[in-house]
């Protein structure tokens, strides 16, 4: 776990055009290993970021939608990789922090876009992209160019006002 600079989100600053990178005023990043397992790690990385960050009202909302991206970034983009053989790349969580929005983004290996599914009442998953929709102020996904290949899918969350 540990800080990143905005250079590393270029691709996300482009899918974000209204956010400007200088404007950040907090960033950081970790690494999560292809486990599910590491779920309970982003949220517990998010919870000690926003407390940090003196924001903890949206604690809840932000660990949920961490929740659902990661667990989505594990199970879709981690597969792909181990059925062709390639080494295994980490998921990353990214939060960054700007005057009035928070956003959290989660960068996998994969070259798929999300697609939100239709669930039926008894099923217990397609639902995670309706929820992120639920209770983010916007949410998108970017393909990543040049190597290593994959794509970022972020999540946009507006600040409380002081």
């Amino acid at each position: 776990m540990g800080s990143e600079g905005s250079t590393l989100l270029e691709p996300l600053w482009q899918g974000l055009a209204a956010i400007d990178p200088s404007a950040v005023s907090g960033s950081v990043s970790c690494a999560l290993p292809a486990r599910y397992e590491a779920v309970k790690g982003a949220r517990q990385f998010t919870g000690s970021t926003l407390r940090q960050w003196n924001i903890p009202e949206l604690l809840d909302e932000v660990a949920l939608v961490v929740s659902e991206l990661v667990t989505n970034a594990l199970r879709h983009a981690m597969s792909g990789t181990a059925a062709t053989g390639e080494p295994e790349r980490p998921v990353r969580l990214h939060l960054m922090r700007g005057p009035s929005r928070l956003v959290c983004a989660v960068r996998d290996p994969s070259e798929v876009g999300p697609v939100a599914g239709e669930a039926g009442c008894g099923e217990e998953s397609g639902r995670g992209l309706h929820l992120v929709e639920s209770f983010t102020d916007g949410w998108g996904w970017q393909p990543l160019a040049g190597t290593p290949r994959g794509k970022i899918v972020w999540a946009v969350f507006r600040l409380p006002d002081a």
